[in-house]
């Protein structure tokens, strides 16, 4: 085996690795832990008085404000609840838009007069804390001298304790706003939007005859993507440790084209640390249930069942962090950036959404017959109308710079939005463009061939994994969502601009109707035939990833912003402010202020890692290879010495690629250095096409030179050893 001495010492680590013993109970059951650590409804039923209980429940359910005598009982309950378990604090969790948790540690323990402590905990101190709010971006709304900001309790996201060695800490979901009441984080919008889409849906329900019941609301589970590589590597990449993904880095001999690690057997010591993840996060409520091996060789996915939106959007930051805490505990490191490795596939975080009440159930069910379900299409056609009409802003909320390497790249659908809706619901649109829709595709059987294995159903239509925003039988799959991204600003965005249309439906059919049921079923048909009139050219069922879809789209006048710098100005369109303002969901300041964070957050990661790529540029890389160069030259001289004919092309391709490494840096230090400055959107901009280009360019040497450069003076862990070694 050979290597430098810092990659044999990893790769002995490695090997040297044991499996962890018992970190899983196994003589509890999944359903016994299930729970155990979370504040939620079987506990509150046990701990409050029943009066509490029912106003708690009723809030939480149905959206009812809280007063402070009931949140005064429900706080010494969930203290009580918190000690009696080993939690010492609590903390008020929230979501700055840094798309990242915060939290801020406070003991239970006050001081008494006597010289004794006790725990204390108020009704007050639950709903509201007061984090420092100049620390966070902000976009403008906030300045340095200008510190004030409050936590505010959600009490529709239940409390849960974190574990850790030596305790546990109370968690407390909590909204984020400014002194001034706007929004710093990611849940206040999320909740208002959420608010927005039950306003608008009750109204379409009303004409069903069936408003009037339980809130509507949006649901969400987010499928995880995820890499795994042992922490001695992870620790020898200044790369990975910094900037989340290789900088550097030559593609392995073998990659992912045998397709034999898709679905295969996992890893023993992957698998050890899947259970693990899993049981840690069935006690805090969160019910993931699928686990397999992803395309890339050290890649792996997670799938909870989908909840109420805002709590699955707290259980998917908090499987984020949990990920990543119990692949430390097993001597690995998780990966959540979209692009770890060059030329492998990277990262996304599928968004199943969809929307309905415990009383209507799923507003996005269509049933055998969808042409005969009115209240599906209206709901469907809606969301058809939102996606092609804010296509921009979808593509805004899932911008970043870690996923502008992954769209687009034959591994995830490309920047242009468009929805497929499958064989049975296409050819049912296209029926109601033409006039009105007066049957279904049915479903049917499939005959294997083989008499022992059974008769399966055949679905009405296929999957297509190359859409970005595909139907799936009662649900839509936000397939471009970058993997370490908050699901939260995704769910903003859908859920207003079908509020948006909801509001357009319903008020063409109120006007229409005048209050007479029998004019609703022309009513609806009319409607809908406008929507596909306006809005077909969004639906698209074919291969995604195919250049003519690209020509297609274009001529359809999809838009097609392939970079976040192209993407991050729709979030103060016109179009956007308008309906963020009429919704109530977030002003025109608010919006400008997350369009400044989030191009200022492009800038800071390109920095970072031009910065990096200078670093191991110079101290790593280029002191290996010219260590090779001079071996070779010395070799060369030797045998000149001793009348040996010497063939110097290596040398001479070596000097080549040194040559246009070190020119490739120092261009890279002049670029960065003529920042221009002016503006954010201008920084981003030269960033993007001025800083970026060099640093692929600089990557394409250093890569080169791994090709040739001894083994034993590489100073980086390799592709092969940091995906294969487990």
């Amino acid at each position: 085996m050979s290597g430098s001495t810092a990659r044999l010492a990893a790769i002995h680590a490695v090997i040297d690795t044991e499996l962890s013993q018992g970190n899983v109970d196994m003589d509890i059951s999944s359903a016994e832990v299930f729970g155990v650590n979370v504040f939620g409804k079987t506990v509150m039923k046990e701990r409050l008085p029943r009066d509490v209980y029912k106003i708690i429940l009723n809030t939480i359910d149905e959206g009812a404000k809280l007063d402070s005598a009931t949140a005064n009982v429900v706080a010494a309950a969930m203290k009580d609840w918190a000690v009696e378990k080993g939690a010492t604090h609590y903390t008020h969790v929230f979501y700055p838009l840094t798309g990242l948790t915060a939290e801020k540690h406070d003991s239970f323990l006050s001081p008494d007069s006597d010289g004794t402590a006790i725990c204390a905990f108020s009704g007050e101190t639950l709903i509201q804390g007061e984090p420092d709010a100049s620390s966070f971006p902000s976009g403008g709304i906030r300045a340095t001298f200008e510190a004030r900001g409050y936590t505010a309790w959600d009490v529709t996201s239940p409390a849960y304790l974190m574990e850790n060695a030596n305790g546990r800490t109370l968690c407390i979901p909590t909204a984020f706003v400014s002194w001034t009441g706007e929004a710093l984080d990611k849940k206040t919008p999320l909740l208002r939007s959420m608010q927005a889409l039950d306003k608008q849906s009750q109204r379409i329900l009303e004409l069903f005859g069936d408003g009037g019941g339980a809130p509507i609301k949006s649901s969400a589970g987010a499928e995880q993507e995820y890499f795994l590589i042992d922490k001695n590597f992870y620790y020898s990449r200044p790369d990975l440790v910094a900037a989340g993904r290789t900088l550097f880095g030559a593609a392995s001999a073998k990659g992912q084209e045998f397709d034999d690690h898709y679905f295969g057997h996992i890893p023993e010591r992957v698998i050890d640390f899947m259970c693990d993840a899993e049981r840690e996060l069935y006690k805090l409520g969160i019910p993931v249930t699928t686990r397999h091996n992803e395309v890339a060789p050290g890649q792996y996915e997670l799938a909870p069942v989908y909840e109420d939106a805002n709590v699955g959007t707290d259980h998917q930051h908090i499987t984020m962090i949990m990920l990543k805490k119990v692949a430390a505990r097993h001597g690995m490191a998780c990966l959540l950036h979209e692009k770890p490795f060059a030329g492998l596939n990277g990262s996304g975080k599928h968004l199943n959404w969809s929307v309905g009440s415990k009383d209507v159930g799923n507003l996005l069910e269509p049933g055998d017959t969808p042409h005969d379900n009115a209240r599906f299409l209206i709901f469907c056609g809606a969301v058809i109308r939102a996606v092609s009409r804010h296509a921009d802003l979808l593509r805004a909320v899932i911008a970043s710079a870690g996923n502008d390497h992954r769209l687009g790249a034959n591994e995830a659908p490309p920047a242009i939005l468009s929805i497929f809706l499958g064989d049975q619901l296409t050819d049912v649109f296209a029926q109601i463009k033409k006039g009105g829709a007066k049957r279904s595709k049915k479903a049917g059987t499939m005959q294997i061939g083989v008499d022992s294995l059974p008769t399966l159903p055949l679905h009405a239509g296929d999957r297509n994994r190359t859409s970005p925003f595909a139907f799936t039988g009662n649900k839509f799959e936000f397939r471009a969502v970058g993997s370490s991204a908050s699901i939260a600003g995704p769910q903003v965005a859908l859920n207003t601009a079908v509020a948006d249309s909801l509001d357009y439906i319903a008020g063409k059919l109120e006007k229409a109707t005048k209050g007479n049921p029998k004019k609703l079923h022309a009513a609806i048909q009319t409607v809908l035939k406008e929507i596909m009139v306006e809005n077909g050219n969004i639906i698209f069922n074919g291969d995604n990833y195919a250049d003519k879809w690209h020509k297609e789209a274009a001529k359809r006048g999809l838009p097609n912003l392939r970079t976040t710098v192209d993407a991050l100005p729709a979030i103060t369109s016109r179009e956007t402010i308008a309906i963020f303002k009429k919704h109530k969901v977030l002003t025109k300041r608010e919006l400008e202020s997350r369009e400044e964070v989030y191009l200022e957050q492009y800038c800071m990661t390109v920095n970072v890692e031009s910065n990096l790529t200078l670093e191991m540029g110079r101290t790593m890389i280029f002191p290996a290879a010219i260590r090779f160069q001079s071996e070779l030259a010395n070799s060369a001289a030797s045998l000149r010495a001793v009348d040996v004919d010497v063939d110097t092309i290596t040398l001479d391709k070596v000097t080549a690629f040194i040559k246009g490494l070190q020119d490739g840096l120092n261009d890279l230090e002049d670029l960065k250095s003529n920042v221009p400055g002016k503006s954010m959107l201008g920084d981003a901009k030269y960033y993007c096409t001025k800083v970026l280009p060099k640093m692929v360019e600089v990557r394409e040497f250093a890569d080169a030179l791994e090709g040739y450069v001894a083994d034993d003076l590489w100073p980086l862990p390799t592709y092969q050893e940091m995906l294969f070694i487990k």
